[in-house]
């Protein structure tokens, strides 16, 4: 499994890396746009990220936009919903409005900060990301 992980704080990258290596390989942004290039960049090269672990709360370009940016690109390349990539939002903002709107967005799943190891293993299994 191929993971981006977008995060503007040090630790929690370091925590999501830590959590994910054992499933394969971790690729870090700190911004929207770094992950918006990330993206495009793995579509474009035929190596596409199976899952993205994003940040809400970014400097300049939020979570929000970056998620819409990226499923537009998979529009533009063609990609078909089953083949999408998934994608976690992360936040430490836990309220109804910022769910609605992540969602909205299409992102797959939406966790909670601190991120708990069973938390984030449950969603990648309700996902099909892990067994």
């Amino acid at each position: 499994m191929k993971t981006l992980i977008v995060e503007d704080e040090f630790t929690s990258r370091i925590l999501l890396q830590n959590l994910l290596t054992p499933y394969g390989e971790c690729h870090i942004a700190v911004s929207g746009e770094e992950a918006v290039e990330a993206f495009r960049m793995a579509v474009a090269d035929a190596a596409p990220y199976d899952m993205i672990c994003m940040d809400l709360r970014l400097p300049a370009m939020d979570g929000v936009e970056a998620v819409r940016q990226i499923r537009e690109a998979e529009a533009d390349n063609g990609v078909p919903w089953s083949n999408r990539v998934k994608i976690v939002m992360e936040t430490s903002v836990d309220d109804l409005k910022n769910v609605m709107r992540s969602f909205h967005e299409l992102c797959d799943a939406y966790l909670v900060k601190p991120i708990k190891k069973a938390s984030l293993l449950d969603e990648m299994r309700k996902m099909g990301m892990t067994a």
